[in-house]
């Protein structure tokens, strides 16, 4: 059985009822977003947010390097390059450990949010869409879909209901638009989720989908913005 994964926690300011659990991108840690979760933790003070920090690491695409990392890449840019399966098997079991973890402490799993960015994205989207606990909802920060090719297999049954928030930049040259959009359209029509459902509708399942005009492979304000409203949805104060 893989270690328990290190992780960065950021306490709630008022009494815990929810959970996000956010996973970093190749060569970060959990540090990088915590001023995300302090960012938020006015609007939210009732969330407990998770920051995981990946395993060390070779990076194929890298030359082998050494950096923490969730899975192997083995080439960037090519949305048909061979996949890491086990390393993403691996991780997939570490974040559910993480979930269930949430959940024996009291936490419900309705009250309890996935998300990351690029390839932590690519990990919450794919255990999202396939872990036994349906969840309040995913945050999808430049990601796509791994194991596009087995995943429907492995769906689970509340995938169709699940909200999701799903941000992408038009100028991102490591998860290029194409290779989100590709995603997309084959999660439409392999798995018959909605990629196109409107803010106001995402409660009821499905991805609301924000492309942004001159944006990298980063986050900004309006991002933020739209991320923070989605999470107040999903994740609401609770009397």
């Amino acid at each position: 059985m893989a270690a328990a994964l290190k992780v960065l926690t950021v306490a709630p300011r008022a009494k815990h009822t929810a959970t996000i659990i956010f996973v970093h991108g190749l060569g970060d840690t959990g540090f990088g977003w915590k001023p995300v979760a302090d960012m938020f933790a006015t609007e939210l003070p009732y969330v407990k947010w998770i920051l995981p920090h990946a395993p060390t690491i070779p990076v194929t695409a890298n030359g082998g390097m050494k950096m923490p990392g969730w899975f192997d890449v083995f080439e960037f840019g090519n949305i048909n390059a061979q996949e890491d399966e086990a390393g993403m098997l691996k991780t997939m079991h570490s974040l559910n450990r993480l979930i269930t973890e949430e959940v024996d402490a009291g936490i419900p799993a309705n009250r309890i949010v996935l998300g990351g960015f690029s390839q932590g994205a690519g990990m919450s989207l794919l255990t999202g869409l396939t872990t036994e606990r349906r969840l309040a909802g995913l945050t999808i920060l430049s990601g796509w879909l791994p194991l596009r090719m087995k995943i429907k297999s492995m769906l689970n049954d509340h995938a169709k209901k699940l909200p999701i928030f799903w941000g992408h930049g038009k100028s991102d040259p490591i998860v290029r638009f194409d290779k989100a959009t590709a995603s997309l359209e084959l999660i439409e029509s392999n798995l018959g989720l909605s990629t196109l459902v409107s803010p106001d509708k995402v409660l009821e399942g499905g991805i609301e989908f924000h492309a942004y005009d001159m944006l990298a492979h980063s986050v900004h304000d309006q991002e933020l913005e739209e991320l923070k409203t989605f999470l107040k949805k999903v994740l609401p104060a609770e009397d």
